[in-house]
C-alpha cells in the first residue's frame, strides 16, 4: 500500500522554476521590456530573450534577482561551432548569465557523436570561464529514445549544466516520459529543464514531481496567480504520479 504523502511547496518555489520566455520572433522592444517587468514582478528564475534583446533585458532587470538567459544556435542548432562560440561570447558581454544552446539536431541524427560533444564543449568551456551556465536543448520531438539518452550522456561528458527538452518551436515539446528519461540518463549534478507545453500550474507541478527544476513559460502570469491561490488554500502540492503536463490551455 502506498502511504506517501503529497509534498507541499510554495508559490516562490514555482517562480524560481520559471524561465520566462520572450523568444517569439514578432516581439517588439516594448513587449520585451514589458515581459521583463512581469518577470521581475513575479521574481522568476530568469528571462530567456533573443540575443539582440540581452542588453535590454539586463537593463530592465538590473538590481533584481531575475537572471538573463539567451539562446545560442537557436532554433535549429545548425550554426557552425565557431559561430556558436562567438554568439556565446557576445551574449555574455551583453549581460547573459545563462545560455540555452541548441544541439546540432542533424548531426545527432547522423550519429556524429564526436562532433556533437565537441560542439557543446566549445560553448561550455567559454561559458564556464565566466561562471555562466549552459543548458543544452535536445529537441526531443525529432529523436528516438535511444538518441535522447545518448544525447544526455554526451551533454554530461561535455560539461553541460542542464539538459533541456525542446526549443518550443518544434511540432512537439516536453512530455513527462521524456523528462523521466532525461532525469535518469544523467547524474544528479546535471539538471533538467522542460520547454514547450508547460502552460499551467498543473504542468509546472508535474515537471517538478519528476525531477525537473526549470521550465520555459510564456503563461507566467497565469501560472503564478494560480500558484498564489493554491498556496493560500493549502493545496499547492506535488502530484505523486503525474501522467502528463496538464491541460494545454
Amino acid at each position: 500500500m502506498n502511504t506517501a504523502q503529497p509534498e507541499k511547496i510554495t508559490a516562490k518555489d514555482i517562480a524560481k522554476m520559471i524561465d520566462h520566455s520572450l523568444l517569439r520572433p514578432q516581439l517588439t522592444r516594448k513587449e520585451v521590456i514589458e515581459g521583463c517587468r512581469l518577470a521581475k514582478e513575479y521574481d522568476v528564475a530568469s528571462v530567456c530573450v533573443k540575443p539582440c534583446d540581452v542588453q535590454v533585458a539586463a537593463e530592465v532587470l538590473k538590481g533584481s534577482d531575475v537572471l538573463v538567459t539567451t539562446v545560442i544556435g537557436f532554433p535549429h542548432g545548425a550554426h557552425r561551432t565557431d559561430v556558436k562560440v562567438f554568439e556565446a561570447e557576445k551574449a555574455m558581454d551583453d549581460g547573459a548569465v545563462e545560455l540555452d544552446m541548441v544541439i546540432n539536431i542533424g548531426r545527432l541524427l547522423s550519429r556524429e557523436f564526436d562532433y556533437i560533444e565537441q560542439d557543446i564543449k566549445a560553448v561550455v568551456d567559454i561559458a564556464h570561464q565566466r561562471n555562466v551556465i549552459v543548458k543544452v536543448i535536445l529537441e526531443n520531438y525529432y529523436l528516438t529514445d535511444e538518441l535522447k539518452e545518448l544525447a544526455c550522456k554526451i551533454c554530461e561528458k561535455a560539461g553541460a549544466d542542464f539538459v533541456k527538452t525542446s526549443t518550443g518551436f518544434a511540432p512537439g515539446g516536453a512530455t513527462i516520459e521524456d523528462l523521466k528519461l532525461m532525469r535518469r540518463s544523467v547524474n544528479p549534478t546535471i539538471q533538467v529543464k522542460a520547454a514547450g507545453g508547460v502552460r499551467t500550474l498543473e504542468g509546472a507541478l508535474a515537471v517538478r514531481a519528476v525531477g525537473g527544476v526549470r521550465f520555459g513559460a510564456t503563461a507566467t502570469k497565469s501560472i503564478m496567480e494560480n500558484a498564489y491561490k493554491s498556496e493560500a488554500a493549502g493545496t499547492l502540492v506535488l502530484p505523486l504520479e503525474p501522467k502528463d503536463l496538464g491541460p494545454s490551455k
